[in-house]
């Protein structure tokens, strides 16, 4: 209980997933079987890891992230997610269409992506490394020059065989503080007509081109 407690104030909802969203009733029933599966590693993961040291690993809300891919899909986007996890969202971005891929530090994580790309019979891509290019530092305004770095390793670039500037859609789940960190680095490596989603327990997910938050999709 006391590595909870001196754990970064962070949240995220559990329970059951309904995919409410106009999808193929199929690719329904598998996205809702994917997040109950999510679930479930990450309860078995919070036991056996986060109850016991620190960890940055908190899952995502799985059907708000799934929103927003459906919102942002188009024919042949390739889509990354920096620090892939349990490899859920990366898996539900193949499944609706993206070509996806996914880089985690923690190699005991890529391993449990994999599996579970296999499960869902996924052809989502994992690899184990950092998700900041080499040589790259986040120096923010007020001159401190420490990276906000989920872990050191080596860049996973090139084990996808891609520059980040080689993806159209990039996601990920900063902690707090960390915003700043991944603007800037789609800043310094992405494409400037990339799109970057950033998922937040605040504010669900909010979209970003060239740096400019952009307006929520309507709904009608």
């Amino acid at each position: 209980m006391e590595a909870r407690r001196r754990t970064a104030t962070r949240s995220a909802s559990r329970g059951p997933t309904t995919i409410t969203h106009e999808l193929d009733e199929p690719l329904r029933a598998r996205l809702t079987a994917l997040c109950a599966a999510g679930w479930e590693i990450f309860e078995r993961f919070e036991a056996e890891v986060r109850d016991r040291r620190f960890h940055p690993f908190i899952a995502s809300e799985y059907e708000v992230v799934l929103a927003a891919l459906l919102a942002h899909r188009g024919p042949g986007l390739r889509f990354l997610e920096l620090g892939s996890a349990s490899g859920v969202i990366t898996i539900m971005a193949d499944l609706v269409g993206y070509d996806a891929c996914g880089i985690e530090i923690d190699a005991s994580l890529v391993s449990t992506a994999r599996d579970l790309a296999v499960r869902f019979d996924s052809g989502a891509r994992f690899v184990e490394g950092s998700f900041f290019p080499a040589g790259y530092v986040y120096r923010p305004r007020d001159g401190n020059g420490r990276a906000l770095a989920l872990g050191d390793g080596l860049s996973g670039y090139v084990q996808l065989g891609h520059a980040l500037d080689d993806f159209d859609v990039v996601f990920g789940y900063p902690w707090g503080g960390e915003e700043a960190m991944m603007l800037d680095l789609m800043r310094c490596y992405g494409r400037t007509d990339a799109l970057l989603l950033l998922h937040g327990v605040d504010y669900g997910v909010k979209a970003y081109r060239g740096g400019r938050e952009l307006a929520p999709p309507s709904s009608g």
